[in-house]
């Protein structure tokens, strides 16, 4: 008899949340917002922390881990975005100058036939799910996400890539006019347009997302509006922001800061506490918001789900 272990997110039929008026406090009721749904761990939240009010409709996550989420306020307030600033804090008020209307994304390489495709019809064609997720930057700091989004393979069954596709690379939307840092041309931080890459059963994991919101609503700007990637077993530089262009191609792709700095940045950024980047100790980090440091876990507690992708590896030579 074969037994179906079901992932440690995933719900039974019976709890995706119905349609329904939430109340959220006088900022609720001040907007007349419509027909909202959001988890239980969501509404929570939204009763204690400046949220805007839900306007994604999705599956919930039941949180079985009971992760404790960061408030709305850390996980918009702190952020890395090269493309506006290498400043956390200041990323969030310069982050106005994206524009998400209109968003198209290119779908190329390997794929039966290449195609555009506008944001708002790809949210027509699948399925939003929220996912808990631990999110870990490999500068040692870390916070608990309610992400709103799709798997990644169910994008890759839409682009219908050819059986020598092997690998799936990202890139950040250039535009000048919307990024300062790229607007500097040979002064900028990094070389752009900022590009990611995974390999083809790392994107067609159940746990690879593709976020377009939080916290039940549409993806602030400073978090990567309106689509970013989530693979949350790597470092927060693999979920990479702002994605306008996804190939399918054979080899594997270089990414940004294996580009800038191939010392200290692979293609794999798994987190691994037993692997020191040189500059920052990955065996504990500091979850926002905390005093203190924390172990950090092993691909970054999705060990279960994840470890058999790298079966015979040295995890110690390929970071």
């Amino acid at each position: 008899m074969n037994i179906i272990k079901k992932p440690s997110w995933q719900i039974d039929e019976n709890e995706v949340t119905p349609k329904e008026l939430f109340e959220k406090r006088r900022t609720f009721l001040k907007l007349g917002a419509a027909s909202m749904i959001a988890g239980s761990t969501v509404i929570e939240a939204l009763a204690k922390d400046q949220i805007p009010v839900p306007n994604l409709h999705y599956l919930k996550d039941n949180n079985p881990n009971n992760l404790k989420l960061n408030t709305y306020d850390q996980i918009t307030s702190y952020n890395n975005f090269y493309e506006f600033t290498t400043s956390k804090e200041r990323v969030k008020d310069m982050a106005h100058t994206l524009n998400t209307d209109n968003w198209k994304i290119e779908i190329d390489g390997l794929v039966e036939k290449p195609f555009e495709i506008d944001f708002e019809d790809l949210l027509k064609k699948v399925e939003l799910q929220e996912r808990i997720y631990r999110f870990r930057c490999v500068e040692g700091w870390s916070m608990v996400v309610p992400w709103n989004g799709f798997t990644l393979s169910d994008l890759i069954k839409i682009a219908k890539p050819l059986s020598s596709a092997k690998y799936v690379r990202f890139e950040t939307k250039f535009d000048d006019d919307m990024f300062p840092d790229q607007a500097r041309g040979v002064f900028s931080t990094i070389t752009y347009p900022y590009v990611e890459g995974l390999r083809m059963d790392e994107a067609m994991n159940d746990l690879t997302l593709m976020a377009v919101g939080l916290y039940g609503s549409r993806m602030p700007k400073q978090n990567g509006a309106p689509l970013r990637l989530i693979v949350p077993w790597k470092y927060g530089f693999k979920s990479i922001k702002s994605i306008s262009k996804i190939s399918f191609v054979d080899k594997e792709p270089l990414n940004s800061w294996q580009k800038e700095n191939p010392r200290e940045y692979g293609f794999f950024a798994n987190v691994n506490p037993n692997v020191d980047h040189p500059r920052w100790s990955q065996a504990k980090e500091r979850v926002l918001g905390k005093f203190f440091k924390k172990e950090t876990l092993m691909f970054n507690g999705y060990e279960n789900e994840v470890a058999s992708l790298y079966k015979g590896m040295d995890l110690r030579k390929f970071i």
